[in-house]
């Protein structure tokens, strides 16, 4: 029987962990975006064209998409401590570069310094609480960092906007150095430093250029949000991604020790896990992109009073993580999901018919409906999707998880973007019937198209059937994944 003085201890330790998780990757997720609204000053103040301002955001997501598969990776062979204090003072170092630059070359490098660090946390923060926490917590833990991700996404261009407007757009990175640095004796604390489980060979070539396919996908959609599919660095680059992800499927298939091992895609729901957690991005990132805009052109709301729109339903999901946490660890995780995604595409189909040209209250309540439906989803989904790895795959295994999801975000603004502006140019009315507005068709058929893209979803996560068929803290090999090191340092956390 575990004693009172035990169990205390145990969740004042479990509290310090998601205390430091939690601000961590809601600090490093927010820098994603936190510019955007800034991009027309800072390219005022160095002459910047908008084809040079895309690298200022870029620069950092590139490093984001290529970091997280490559840190999940290795997170297994280098302790948590020192990959999470490693990630945070490079953060920091990019930061204080950003903050002090000349020129649009040097705010350039330090977001992809600030990428490098930034790029670790989201991996491995839900790597700590799926190996640190008991089995019945890690639901709420993964609810609780995955909220910050959510808060981080929706926050980042109010916050930006706001702060950068009030005190200068060098003050947006004088603010995200400190944080990392507030952050890291926390970090040092509660993070264990005990001994590394992997073992073997790296493959570090098939890293590469999985790392490599990885950016060039989002370079190119990334492009393709500013010039369209048919410019030459937007197809190229998707071109050049084809070609670098089939070499690392080639060499993945010939080496005895693969980066990916290809036994992580024999699991069934590991692999539905992935094609979900991608589409379901798709989608969010849509929503988030796409609903401030039409605020903005269409309910000729300014850009700080769209944000403002957005954050209820960024507040609402962080106060209710908790709960989707717990929900994720008792209900079978199949049903959970699709439930999610029922939640997404109701929303998307609510936006799609009354958002625009009306009250901004149906933009407010269609974006918080995405909100939690993407919280039940991705929680979820991370969750059952550890609980079926093998303790050595697990981080390796989230890693990819990840990258997915931030392809994802990648994606979807840029395909979505395209199907705008088609829609502005042709000039007709809305597909669906429902909607009325006199304005923003445009955005309608976007929101119709997200709808139509969960429908796809809900076929792909109909086959995730989780072996024991019950929450997230089930499966093969929960009991297997390690609490901590039995070392002193994994004291801190125990």
């Amino acid at each position: 029987m575990t004693s009172p003085s035990t169990t205390t201890e145990r969740t004042g330790s479990e509290l310090g962990l998601l205390a430091v998780l939690m601000p961590a990757i809601l600090v490093t997720v927010t820098a994603s975006d936190m510019v955007n609204l800034m991009l027309p000053a800072i390219g005022s103040e160095f002459g910047a064209s908008e084809a040079e301002l895309a690298w200022v955001v870029s620069g950092f997501l590139l490093m984001f998409s290529v970091g997280i598969p490559l840190y999940g990776r290795i997170s297994d062979r280098v302790s948590l401590r020192r990959l999470f204090a490693f990630a945070l003072l490079t953060y920091a170092l990019g930061s204080l570069i950003c903050a002090i630059s000349p020129n649009l070359g040097v705010l350039v490098a330090g977001r992809i310094v600030t990428g490098i660090g930034a790029a670790a946390i989201p991996v491995l923060s839900i790597f700590a609480v799926t190996t640190l926490l008991p089995p019945e917590r890690r639901g709420v833990g993964i609810g609780v960092v995955s909220a910050g991700a959510g808060v981080g996404t929706a926050a980042g261009p109010a916050l930006g906007g706001g702060i950068g407007d009030a005190l200068g757009w060098p003050a947006l990175f004088w603010i995200m150095l400190v944080a990392a640095l507030l952050l890291l004796l926390p970090a040092l604390r509660v993070l264990p430093d005990g001994t590394a489980r992997g073992s073997g060979r790296l493959d570090l070539p098939s890293g590469a250029l999985l790392g490599l396919g990885a950016g060039l996908v989002l370079f190119g959609m990334t492009r393709a949000q500013v010039s369209g599919f048919t410019d030459p660095l937007s197809w190229g680059s998707l071109l050049a991604a084809i070609v670098a992800l089939a070499l690392f499927g080639l060499r993945t298939a010939r080496v005895d020790q693969p980066f990916v091992p290809p036994s992580l895609f024999a699991n069934r729901v590991y692999r539905t896990g992935v094609l979900v957690a991608f589409l379901a991005m798709v989608v969010n990132l849509g929503g988030l992109v796409f609903v401030p805009l039409l605020l903005v052109e269409v309910d000729e709301l300014t850009p700080g009073e769209g944000a403002l729109v957005m954050i209820p339903a960024g507040v609402v999901t962080a106060l209710l993580s908790p709960w989707i946490g717990r929900l994720a660890g008792r209900v079978n995780a199949r049903v959970l999901v699709l439930c999610g995604l029922g939640l997404i595409g109701l929303f998307s189909l609510f936006l799609s018919s009354f958002a625009g040209g009306s009250s901004v209250l149906f933009a407010g309540v269609g974006i918080l409906g995405l909100s939690i439906g993407f919280m039940l989803v991705m929680t979820t989904t991370i969750g059952a999707a550890a609980s079926e790895l093998p303790p050595e795959q697990v981080g390796v295994g989230l890693g990819i998880l990840q990258g997915a999801q931030f392809l994802g975000a990648g994606t979807g603004p840029a395909v979505f973007g395209v199907l705008v502006s088609a829609r502005q140019q042709g000039g007709s009315g809305a597909i669906n019937p429902l909607y009325s507005g006199a304005d923003g068709s445009a955005y309608s058929d976007v929101f119709l198209a997200m709808a139509a893209v969960v429908v796809l979803t809900l076929v792909v996560a109909s086959q995730m059937r989780p072996t024991t068929g019950s929450g997230v803290e089930t499966g093969p090999n929960v009991e297997a994944a390690p609490v901590a090191a039995p070392t002193q340092e994994s004291n801190n956390v125990h």
